[in-house]
């Protein structure tokens, strides 16, 4: 175990190294700047489809066979936002300090375009099967687009694997972690109960899914905005420091000598853009996944639900979980992770603090491995072509793993998970550099169009 372990501490080094971050912000920077600054210059554009509509006809309309524009947007926040933006957001500022923060809100700036071209190239290059229904991703618009099945074959091998570790184990930890603290609920307890409960909900699909995640996630956002709103205002003195520390941080101005300087900046960047990335999964091709499976026929309308995703999960969720942490002031303990937010929390408005960050974890955890298990069976399903009985296997598998995970200590899980996160990237980001030529054309029609 120890050898498996050392392997796999040097393999994420590689993986989550300095080319790898080049790789992830350098294809958001790519895409940015062919498009234009779209997210930027296209503000107007990408709000008005996003939120603008939320509430429209439009954004709900599916048809018999697959999800809505909304549902799917809401059942990739599912898988999103998750414990990366409490516990992920925590462990950055930890280990990289307060300018760790900066560096996520870079990573997701670019971000916003890497994920629009992931879905605009999704719902592209997407398959119908027998049914009707949809079926996309990256494996099939690097097979379909790149004509690289080998290439696909490698996506989905890594994405069906990571979908037991990020998208479960871990997330169950953090709920019967988070539950155990605030109300003493046994961990095996909660294991047994997520196990039930998604067992219940993906027995019926993408379908089942996107019902579940479209009331469930926006209250669940809603949900911590309040409470962060609440601790903010009790901190408000604290604030302009908070900002201070991050922007501060950034560049390290404070650390004495270049060499001290270099290594603190490294970290901040580092840390923050992996667990930036690890919260919006911009770059993934998870999120794709479910993008695909809309009823939307145009790639670029739900490629902008990608830009909208990207900016709910990090500038708003991911910042608020920040600013509790940074205006509470606990970062420089020995407690990282949800314990430090519950922490934070707690010293800002009492032990109600703590256990409604229990329950926020307990949504965002449970969404997101709702989301994940729909990526396993999309990857799976594509490696076995789409073989009923290993898809059944795999859900019952899926279910068993939450509760080893509800149980375990996972401090080895969250690393592997952390290299196959990075190993799916990597395909992923590949098919976006190549194609972009196919996601501007697009985008200028869609553009042209929408000026008429």
């Amino acid at each position: 175990m120890d050898a498996i372990m050392a392997a796999n501490d040097w393999l994420n080094g590689i993986v989550w190294g300095p080319p790898m971050l080049i790789l992830i912000v350098g294809t958001g920077v790519f895409v940015t700047l062919l498009t234009g600054v779209f997210q930027v210059t296209k503000i107007k554009v990408w709000w008005k489809a996003t939120f603008g509509k939320i509430f429209s006809k439009e954004a709900r309309e599916k048809d018999a066979s697959n999800i809505s524009p909304f549902q799917a947007v809401t059942t990739a926040l599912a898988s999103t936002v998750g414990t990366g933006n409490i516990a992920g957001v925590a462990t950055a500022i930890y280990l990289g300090g307060p300018g760790a923060v900066f560096w996520m809100w870079v990573s997701a700036f670019f971000g916003m375009m890497t994920k629009y071209a992931e879905i605009v190239l999704a719902v592209k290059f997407r398959e119908t099967d027998e049914k009707g229904a949809y079926h996309g991703g990256p494996m099939y618009y690097i097979q379909n687009g790149l004509k690289m099945k080998w290439l696909a074959v490698i996506f989905a091998i890594f994405g069906t694997l990571a979908t037991f570790g990020i998208g479960n184990m871990t997330q169950a930890n953090a709920i019967a972690g988070a539950l155990n603290r605030s109300f003493g609920v046994p961990e095996i307890a909660t294991g047994i109960a997520i196990a039930i409960l998604v067992a219940l909900v993906i027995i019926g699909g993408i379908k089942r899914i996107g019902a579940v995640t479209e009331k469930v996630v926006p209250f669940m956002c809603i949900f911590y905005v309040i409470l962060g709103v609440v601790v903010l205002i009790i901190n408000a003195r604290f604030i302009p420091g908070a900002f201070g520390a991050i922007f501060a941080g950034a560049f390290n101005t404070t650390a004495v000598g270049s060499g001290v300087m270099g290594y603190v900046i490294m970290r901040a960047i580092r840390y923050g853009i992996a667990r930036g990335v690890f919260s919006n999964e911009a770059g993934l091709g998870s999120a794709p996944i479910a993008h695909a499976a809309t009823s939307e026929k145009d790639p670029v309308k739900q490629g902008l639900w990608g830009v909208f995703e990207v900016f709910v999960d990090t500038m708003i969720i991911c910042t608020f979980t920040a600013l509790i942490v940074l205006t509470a002031g606990l970062y420089q303990g020995d407690v990282s992770g949800i314990t430090l937010v519950m922490n934070s929390a707690a010293s800002s408005v009492g032990e109600i603090g703590s256990i409604f960050i229990s329950i926020a974890v307990t949504f965002f955890a449970g969404s997101t491995i709702l989301g994940w298990s729909y990526y396993g069976m999309q990857c799976l399903g594509y490696l076995t072509n789409k073989n009923k009985t290993v898809g059944l296997v795999y859900k019952v598998i899926f279910c068993g793993v939450a509760i080893v995970g509800a149980v375990g200590g996972l401090t080895f899980v969250w690393d592997l998970a952390d290299t196959l996160n990075g190993l799916m990237a990597i395909p992923n980001l590949i098919a976006i550099v190549l194609l972009s030529k196919v996601v501007i054309q697009l985008t200028k029609e869609y553009l042209s169009k929408e000026a008429k």
